[in-house]
């Protein structure tokens, strides 16, 4: 029984040491986008219609308006765009709400590398760098109910 208790501490720390949160401008969010990173875009519905959305981006809402979360829920959707194996880019609108998710994603659905946009897609838009608009993307989501 020690053995089995000592063996899961192990693999469990194992597991926590090699979770990477790491922020990144937009420069290196437009490398690890042309190199096939996903980009799960955490926003809600108004938020995407008001700015647009970085081409490429999934739109899965992590907070709604009234800042309640279902981080369960959440995961299984995000579980269908990036494993947790594989490294995943989450953006919001400055990079605050994507902090906590992306510690959530590392520290406790197992994400071994998560990438943050620092500053979001306000920056984002401020450097010039292109959106689309997110009516298309929305009506995908909504249809497939994975928004």
């Amino acid at each position: 029984m020690h053995r089995l208790l000592l063996a899961c501490t192990l693999a469990l720390f194992s597991l926590v040491a090699r979770a990477e949160v790491i922020d990144i401008d937009n420069a290196e969010l437009q490398r690890l986008l042309k190199a096939g990173t996903p980009l799960i875009d955490i926003r809600t519905q108004p938020e995407w219609e008001e700015t647009g959305i970085v081409a490429g981006s999934k739109l899965l809402t992590f907070f709604d308006e009234r800042g309640r979360a279902d981080p369960a829920g959440w995961l299984d959707k995000a579980k269908q765009i990036a494993k947790p194996n594989e490294p995943v880019i989450v953006i919001c609108r400055s990079g605050n709400r994507t902090k906590a998710v992306s510690q959530f994603l590392s520290q406790q659905a197992g994400y071994a590398k998560v990438y943050n946009v620092k500053s979001g897609i306000k920056s984002w838009v401020a450097s010039g760098a292109p959106v689309l608009p997110a009516t298309e993307s929305i009506a995908a989501c909504r249809s497939a109910k994975t928004c």
